[in-house]
C-alpha cells in the first residue's frame, strides 16, 4: 500500500557564508509536526521540538522507537514526509549512524575520507580560489580569506593526525593501516574508527547514535569529557544512563506507542523527575475515578431506596395533598436515580486504569537441586561449580553462591561471560567439572532465541506458552506490567522491534513465579532507560540468588555483592 502524497516540506540547512568570518557557534534544530513514514508504518507522527544553540541533548526510547530515523532526518539522510524541519549549522555537522554507511569492501582510509567529507570538500574549494586569485572578481580575496577562516577554524590542516589521537583515546592501541578493508576489522574496531573520524571533523553540530557502544570505562571517560567540552550542539541517541547523567542538558524521550517525542529539561535526573510525577498523576487519576464511581454508585442506591420508601398510591390518593407529594417524592428520586446512572455510565465507558504495579522478580531462598543435577547438603551452596572447563570459553576452577548471595561478573567481550551463564542455567553441558544449581531458574538471555525473528505467534499467545488455560486469560498479567498496550497484544512476535521481543522475554521472567536463581545477562540492553530503572529497583528487592552480566555502568555501580572477572586471573581494571 502506498501512502497519499506528502504536504509540502520545508527542510533548510545554513552553512556559513563565505563573506563571513567564523562566527561563534549558532547551531541550532526546530521540528514542527514532522511525520515520517517507513513504507505504511508511522515512525514518527506529528513530532515538534526545538534544540537550542549550544544544547547537549540525549535523545532515549526502545530500539526501533524511531531514535535513529530521527538523527537521520537532522542529519539530512532521510526527508520528512509532513512538517517543517529546520537544521541551522554554520560549523558543519557530523553523524555518527549505527548502520553501515560505506560497504565491507571499503577501506580505513574511506570512511576517514567520509566522516571527514566536508573538510575534504573546502580543501578543494581552497585549492580553487587559489588558482584563480590572480583573476579572481572584486570580492574573491574576501571569499578565499573566509573559506580559509572556516578550514582553520575546525583544524582541517590537523584533521587526519587528530582521527589517529582519538583512535588511541578511544581504545585502539595501534594505528589503523588506511589501505585495510573495513570486513578485516572487527565491529568493535569499526565503531571506534566512524567515531573518532567523526569527533575529528570538529563538526559544529554533532548527532550521535549509540556512541559509547564498544567502548571500555576508561575510553568512555575520555569521550563524556570531550563532549562536555564541545564548544556546539549535540544530539546522542543512547541507552547509557551515566553518559546522559554526565553529558546532557536535555532529554529527548521517543515514545515508541505514540510515536511523539517530548523533551525534558535539566538531564536525565528532569527525565526521572517527570517519569515520576507522570506515575503520582496517575494514581491520582485513578483514585479520583474510582471514588468517583463508589459515589455515583451510592447516590444510585440511596435514591432506589428512598423510591422504594414512598407509599404506593391508592384510590384515596386521587383526591389530597399526600397524593401530590408522593408523586413529587418519587419523580425527584427517579430523576437522581437517571442522572447518577448516566454518569455511572460515562464513568465506566471512559475508565482510567490503575497504573500498571512496579516490576518485581519473585525469589526464594532454595537450595534443592534441578533433577539430574549433583545432590547438594542441607545448608550448602545454591550454587557449586568445581572444575568446569568448556573448551576455549570458560575455565572455572570453583565457584560457591550461597542462597541468596549476590554476583556481578565482568570482563572484556570474549572472556566467558555469557558461556557461564548458559552453563548456570543447564543450557550448556561443560566439557568436564561439576556443576550444581537450584531447582527454579530464571534466564534473560543476552541475545533472544533466534526463532523469536521468524515467530508467527501472536504476542499474547508468546507469553502464555507453557502455562495454563488459553491465552486470554493471561492478558491482564501481561498488561497489568505496563510493558505494552491492549493493541500490541494480537500483533506477531517477528513484527515486534527488538526491543518489544525483549519486553516479551521480561515480561515471562517477572511473571515465572519464585526463583532461586537469577540469571542476568546484559539485561539493559534495548530497553529504555526508565525501563531500565524499574529493573534495577525490582533486583533490590530480589531475595533469591542473582548473577548478572551488564555493561551499564549505574547498574555495576550501585551493585552490592560478589563481584567476579573473568577470564579469571586476569587483573583487575
Amino acid at each position: 500500500m502506498q501512502s497519499a502524497p506528502a504536504a509540502p516540506v520545508h527542510r533548510t540547512t545554513a552553512t556559513r557564508a563565505a563573506t563571513q568570518a567564523a562566527p561563534p557557534a549558532v547551531s541550532q534544530i526546530a521540528l514542527a509536526d514532522v511525520t515520517r513514514r517507513h513504507g505504511d508504518r508511522i515512525v514518527l507522527d506529528r513530532v515538534s521540538f526545538t534544540v537550542r544553540p549550544g544544547e547537549k541533548a540525549g535523545l532515549v526510547g526502545d530500539n526501533g522507537s524511531g531514535k535513529s530515523t530521527l538523527l537521520r532526518l537532522l542529519a539530512g539522510l532521510e526527508q520528512a514526509d509532513d512538517g517543517s524541519l529546520t537544521v541551522v549549522a554554520p560549523g558543519g555537522v557530523g553523524h555518527l549512524d549505527q548502520a553501515p554507511v560505506l560497504p565491507a569492501s571499503a577501506r580505513v582510509g574511506d570512511a576517514v575520507d567520509h566522516a571527514l567529507r566536508e573538510l575534504r570538500t573546502l580543501e578543494r574549494r581552497i585549492r580553487a580560489a587559489e588558482a584563480s586569485l590572480g583573476a579572481a572578481a572584486p570580492g574573491g580575496l574576501d571569499r578565499y580569506a573566509a573559506l580559509v577562516a572556516e578550514f582553520e577554524a575546525r583544524g582541517g590542516h590537523d584533521a587526519d593526525r587528530r582521527v589517529e589521537t582519538i583512535l588511541r583515546r578511544l581504545g585502539e592501541r595501534a594505528p589503523l593501516d588506511r589501505e585495510r578493508r573495513l570486513d578485516a576489522l572487527s565491529g568493535g574496531q569499526r565503531s571506534r574508527l566512524a567515531l573518532a573520524a567523526t569527533l575529528a571533523s570538529a563538526p559544529e553540530l554533532l548527532l550521535l547514535d549509540e556512541p559509547t557502544n564498544d567502548l571500555d570505562d576508561e575510553a568512555v571517560a575520555w569521550l563524556e569529557d570531550h563532549l562536555r567540552r564541545h564548544r556546539g550542539t549535540l544530539v546522542a541517541a543512547t541507552h547509557d544512563r551515566a553518559f546522559l547523567e554526565r553529558v546532557t542538558s536535555t532529554v529527548l524521550e521517543v515514545d515508541q506507542d505514540r510515536r511523539t517525542v517530548t523533551r525534558h529539561g535539566n538531564g536525565y535526573a528532569g527525565l526521572l523527575a517527570a517519569k515520576a510525577a507522570d506515575r503520582a498523576r496517575w494514581v491520582r487519576e485513578h483514585e479520583e475515578w474510582r471514588q468517583e464511581v463508589a459515589r455515583q454508585e451510592r447516590l444510585a442506591d440511596a435514591n432506589i431506596r428512598l423510591l422504594s420508601e414512598i407509599p404506593r398510591k391508592g384510590p384515596w390518593a386521587f383526591s389530597g395533598a399526600g397524593a401530590f407529594r408522593a408523586r413529587s417524592r418519587s419523580h425527584g428520586a427517579q430523576g437522581r436515580i437517571r442522572n447518577a446512572r448516566e454518569r455511572l455510565q460515562r464513568l465506566t465507558d471512559d475508565p482510567v486504569p490503575p497504573p500498571p504495579q512496579p516490576l518485581r522478580f519473585a525469589g526464594r531462598i532454595d537450595g534443592a537441586p534441578d533433577a539430574g543435577q549433583h545432590p547438594a547438603p542441607a545448608g550448602s551452596a545454591a550454587v557449586h561449580l568445581e572444575d568446569v572447563r568448556v573448551a576455549g570459553r570458560l575455565s572455572v576452577p570453583t565457584l560457591r553462591l550461597a542462597p541468596g548471595e549476590r554476583l556481578l561478573v565482568t570482563g572484556p567481550n570474549g572472556a566467558g561471560k555469557t558461556t557461564l551463564l548458559r552453563v548456570l542455567a543447564g543450557e550448556l553441558a561443560p566439557d568436564s567439572g561439576v556443576v550444581r544449581r537450584p531447582q527454579r531458574v530464571g534466564f534473560l538471555r543476552q541475545q533472544e532465541p533466534c526463532e523469536r525473528a521468524a515467530d508467527g505467534r501472536t504476542l499474547l499467545a508468546a507469553f502464555a506458552t507453557g502455562r495454563p488455560g488459553r491465552p486470554e486469560d493471561h492478558a491482564g498479567e501481561l498488561l497489568g506490567l505496563g510493558l505494552f498496550r491492549a493493541a500490541d497484544l494480537a500483533v506477531r512476535v517477528r513484527e515486534l522491534s527488538v526491543g518489544q521481543r525483549r519486553r516479551l522475554e521480561l515480561a515471562r521472567l517477572v511473571t515465572a513465579g519464585p526463583l532461586d536463581l537469577l540469571l542476568l545477562d546484559e539485561p539493559t540492553n534495548h530497553l529504555s532507560p526508565a525501563l531500565v530503572e524499574e529493573i534495577d529497583a525490582a533486583l533490590a528487592g530480589y531475595t533469591g540468588t542473582l548473577v548478572v552480566v551488564t555493561h551499564d555502568r549505574r547498574t555495576r555501580e550501585g551493585f552490592h555483592g560478589t563481584r567476579l572477572r573473568l577470564p579469571l586471573g586476569a587483573p583487575a581494571p
